[in-house]
């Protein structure tokens, strides 16, 4: 009978171990979540209220990129490179053909799955 109660009593620690350490899996779980949120969320809203926008990228290679960047009023032409950015020349508001369909007005709401397709599509195959 002894036995049987040492037995009983290591496997209601274990389960209790196993519980307790489930518990605190999801707690860590939850505020990962809600830190990620507000980061992102906090992230958006500083993004949202600059006075520098990207209204145009064109990919030129790997680690090069061709960009039409709005800073207050004015309108920039840079090149961004791996290590470095090079001003261009600055453009007239006007001259410019921007996009008017808010998908590619608003690369922020892309859904997940349009983003993972591009990069499938931009990969070069095996």
């Amino acid at each position: 009978m002894t036995n049987y109660c040492v037995i009983l009593n290591s496997r209601l620690e274990a389960f209790a171990q196993l519980l307790t350490l489930l518990v605190i899996f999801i707690i860590v779980i939850t505020i990962t979540y809600f830190s990620t949120r507000f980061v992102g969320n906090f992230q958006k809203e500083k993004l949202g209220r600059s006075n520098i926008q990207i209204l145009e990228t064109l990919r030129i290679s790997n680690t090069k990129y061709i960009q039409i960047v709005k800073i207050g009023k004015k309108v920039f032409a840079i090149a961004v490179c791996k290590d470095s950015i090079s001003y261009l020349c600055e453009l007239c508001e006007e001259d410019l053909q921007l996009n008017t369909d808010s998908h590619n007005k608003n690369a922020n709401a892309e859904s997940f799955k349009v983003i993972i397709d591009k990069f499938k599509k931009d990969k070069p195959e095996a």
